[in-house]
This record gives C-alpha cells, sequence and structure tokens, in this order.
C-alpha cells in the first residue's frame, strides 16, 4: 500500500504539464464536426431546394461540443505535476480515483527514451518501475520535462533562496 499524498509546503514550486497535444487533435475534431453543420446551412440556402432536411443541421453538433468539452479538459487539467515531494501521474479517465504519486525517495533514475515515454526506474538494477507515454505533451514541454528530472535526480533543484551574486558597488576592487 503505498502513502497518501502530502501536503505541498511550496506550491509554487510546482512544474504542472498538460495533455496539450491531445487537446490540438479534439479542437481539430470539434472545428471539423462544426463546419460540417455549418456546410449542410450553406448548401441547404444555395440550392434551389433543400440537400437534406434542415434537422442535418443538428446531427454533427453534439459530437462538436463534446469534443470541445474534451479539448477544454485537456488544457485546463493537469497529465504530469513535479513537485518537490514527486511526480505526480494522472490518467485522462477518472483522475482522482486513479492517481499515481511517485515520491523523489523512491525514484533511483528516470530517462526519456526514443518512443516518447517517461521512464521511472524504482532500483539501480532498472527492473521495477513506471512507464507513461508523452505523446500527449507538446514536444517543446517534452523537453522541459526532460531537464526538469534530469535537474532533480542528479540534484541540481533551483531554490529560490540562492545567495544573490555581489553587486558592482560591494566589490572591494571598485571603491577608490
Amino acid at each position: 500500500m503505498l502513502p497518501g499524498p502530502k501536503d505541498i509546503s511550496d506550491p509554487h514550486k510546482e512544474l504542472r504539464f498538460t495533455r496539450g497535444a491531445q487537446a490540438s487533435l479534439f479542437a481539430m475534431l470539434a472545428a471539423i464536426c462544426g463546419g460540417a453543420s455549418i456546410t449542410i446551412v450553406i448548401l441547404n440556402l444555395l440550392l434551389e431546394g433543400p440537400l437534406v432536411s434542415w434537422w442535418w443541421v443538428l446531427a454533427p453538433l453534439p459530437a462538436a461540443l463534446i469534443f470541445l468539452r474534451l479539448s477544454l479538459r485537456c488544457i485546463r487539467h493537469a497529465y504530469l505535476i513535479l513537485t518537490p515531494l514527486g511526480i505526480e501521474i494522472f490518467p485522462f479517465f477518472k483522475p482522482h480515483e486513479n492517481l499515481q504519486v511517485l515520491y523523489w525517495s523512491q525514484i533511483s533514475d528516470a530517462e526519456i527514451n526514443e518512443h516518447n515515454q517517461l521512464v521511472i526506474h524504482f532500483n539501480e538494477e532498472q527492473t521495477s518501475g513506471v512507464v507513461a507515454s508523452l505523446a500527449p505533451l507538446l514536444p517543446v514541454r517534452r523537453e522541459l520535462l526532460g531537464r526538469a528530472i534530469a535537474g532533480r535526480i542528479d540534484h541540481e533543484w533551483i531554490d529560490e533562496d540562492s545567495p544573490d551574486p555581489p553587486l558592482e558597488a560591494d566589490d572591494p576592487q571598485s571603491a577608490n
């Protein structure tokens, strides 16, 4: 049994990755269905007699609304969240019930392979772990995810409390 999610002490330090690539696909399908409905209206108006019954205008609209809703859901809700505690993976269906939290202390190594998969290893022998597809992410976000995970695994986590570089006026050589 895995422990439940812990409270995040610094929520401003999390990186959220949404399903942007899937959202664009669903938005395109919604536009196609909406365009089909508009095409039926235009054809019925331009031709002398109606090509099909006016009720056929309504046929593609439910599919357009469903695809539009799916697109907005993919944009709004996260797929992967990197927090100071670990990686949270949200599945497409029932994300509240099937959420998977992988704590940094559990992760031995992580990599992004040539098949656009995030492979997280739990031991040094790389015999157990989790594989998550990165196809829902935009290519630019995949690079960012890879750099963020590599930085965290290599303990190069950027902390906001790091000391500031000295100002020129503070330099002892600049004093006359």
